[in-house]
C-alpha cells in the first residue's frame, strides 16, 4: 500500500497546514466533476482523501508514524475504506477544507447536492438591449412572476428530521464508522412541512405574485453578458429568495453589426469616389462622422475610424468603426451616363487584363 505523505506530495516533517493544503490541492485536481468517467482520477481522489483522514488528524498520525498502516488494520473496509464510499460521503468529512460541503457544486452545472438546503430558485431572464443603449447605458423595466410565501400558509417541525433538515447515515469503512448528513427527503431541507394552505396556493404553500423589476444596463454590454440580482428569485418557505439572473441579447440592427468592441458597416460608393478620392458623411451608433476615402482605394479595402467603437464594459475607453468600402455598379444608366462609360470603356478595352489568386 502506498505511503500517506507520498500520495500527498508532503514530507513527514510538514505541517498540518501543509498537509491540508497538499490534501486540497490533489483533490481539486482529481475530482470526478472535472474527470468524468475517469476511474484512474476516482482512484487518486479516494487515495488522498484516505492519506488526509490519517495524516490530518494528530493522534491518528501519531499512530501511522509509529506502526505505519498496520495501526488501522482490523477496522473493516479492506485496504480502501474510501472505495465503498461517494463523493458526497468524503467531502461531508473534509467539508472544511473547501469552506463547504462541496466546493464543485458552484462551478460545476450538475452539482452533486449539499447538505444544506438552499434558498428559493433562481430565476432567469433575457432582456433585448439597443447599440443605443449598449453605449448610453439606460434603464429598462421587466415583469416577473415570482414564487412567495402565501399569506396564512403554517407549517410545522418535519418529524423525519425532527426540524433539523438533515438525516444522518453511518457507513463501515477502513477507518471504523463514519457519519455522513444529507438533506432530509420530507422536507427538503427546510425543518418544516406546511400545515394550512391558503386558497391559489399550490402543496408548499408558495404562491406566484408579478411584479415590476428595474434592470439597469452596463454601458457596453454585449451578447452573454449577465447580471445577477441578490434574492429577486423565487422564495421557499422559509422565505428566504434566490437570485434573478438576467442575460443580455442585443437587437439586431439596420446598418451595424458588433465585432467584439469595434462596429463593422459597409458602404457602397460610385466608382468616381474611389477613383479621385472623397469625403463622405457616414453613420455611426452614436451620430455621424467624416470619412475620408483615398484615390485609388480598391473594392474590399478597410477604412477606420478610431474611438467610434463601442464602449468597453467597466472602461472609458471604446473601440473602433470598420467600414468596408465597395463599390456600387448601376443597374441602369441615364443616356449621358452611358455616353460618358462608354467614352471610357473605349480607352480601357485594349489594356491586359490582370489575373491573381483568389483569396477570401
Amino acid at each position: 500500500m502506498k505511503d500517506f505523505y507520498d500520495i500527498l506530495g508532503v514530507s513527514k516533517s510538514s505541517a498540518e497546514k501543509d498537509i491540508k493544503r497538499a490534501y486540497r490541492k490533489i483533490a481539486m485536481k482529481y475530482h470526478p466533476d472535472r474527470n468524468p468517467d475517469n476511474e484512474a482520477a476516482e482512484k487518486k481522489f479516494k487515495e488522498a482523501a484516505e492519506a488526509y483522514s490519517i495524516l490530518g488528524d494528530a493522534s491518528k498520525r501519531q499512530k501511522y508514524d509509529q506502526f505505519g498502516h498496520s495501526a488501522f488494520n482490523g477496522m473493516g473496509g479492506g485496504q480502501s475504506g474510501f472505495n465503498s464510499m461517494n463523493m458526497d460521503d468524503i467531502f461531508n468529512q473534509f467539508g472544511d477544507i473547501f469552506g463547504g460541503n462541496n466546493p464543485f457544486e458552484s462551478f460545476f452545472s450538475g452539482g452533486r447536492s449539499s447538505s444544506k438546503p438552499r434558498s428559493g430558485g433562481d430565476v432567469k431572464v433575457k432582456i433585448e438591449v439597443s447599440y443605443a443603449e449598449i453605449v448610453n447605458g439606460g434603464q429598462k423595466k421587466i415583469k416577473l412572476r415570482r414564487l412567495k410565501l402565501a399569506d396564512g400558509a403554517t407549517f410545522s417541525n418535519c418529524t423525519m428530521c425532527n426540524g433539523l433538515g438533515q438525516v444522518t447515515r453511518v457507513t463501515n469503512s477502513f477507518l471504523g464508522q463514519m457519519r455522513s448528513a444529507s438533506v432530509c427527503p420530507e422536507c427538503q431541507g427546510y425543518g418544516k412541512t406546511v400545515d394550512k394552505i391558503p386558497s391559489g396556493a399550490d402543496k408548499n404553500g408558495m404562491i406566484k405574485k408579478e411584479e415590476t423589476i428595474k434592470i439597469k444596463i452596463p454601458v457596453g454590454v454585449e451578447n452573454g453578458n449577465y447580471m445577477t440580482l441578490d434574492s429577486q428569485g423565487h422564495e421557499d418557505i422559509n422565505g428566504n429568495a434566490g437570485d434573478l439572473y438576467v442575460f443580455f441579447e442585443e437587437e439586431e440592427h439596420e446598418h451595424f453589426s458588433r465585432y467584439g468592441n469595434d462596429v463593422l458597416l459597409q458602404a457602397k460608393v460610385g466608382y468616381s469616389h474611389v477613383v479621385f478620392g472623397d469625403k463622405i458623411d457616414i453613420p455611426t451608433i452614436n451620430g455621424h462622422a467624416s470619412l475620408k476615402i483615398p484615390s485609388g482605394l480598391q473594392p474590399g479595402q478597410i477604412l477606420r475610424i478610431k474611438g467610434k467603437g463601442f464602449p468597453k464594459l467597466g472602461k472609458t475607453s471604446r473601440g473602433d468603426q470598420l467600414i468596408k468600402i465597395q463599390v456600387n455598379v448601376p443597374k441602369s444608366l441615364s443616356k449621358d451616363e452611358k455616353r460618358i462609360i462608354k467614352e471610357y470603356y473605349q480607352i480601357e478595352k485594349d489594356k491586359d487584363i490582370k489575373f491573381e489568386k483568389f483569396e477570401d
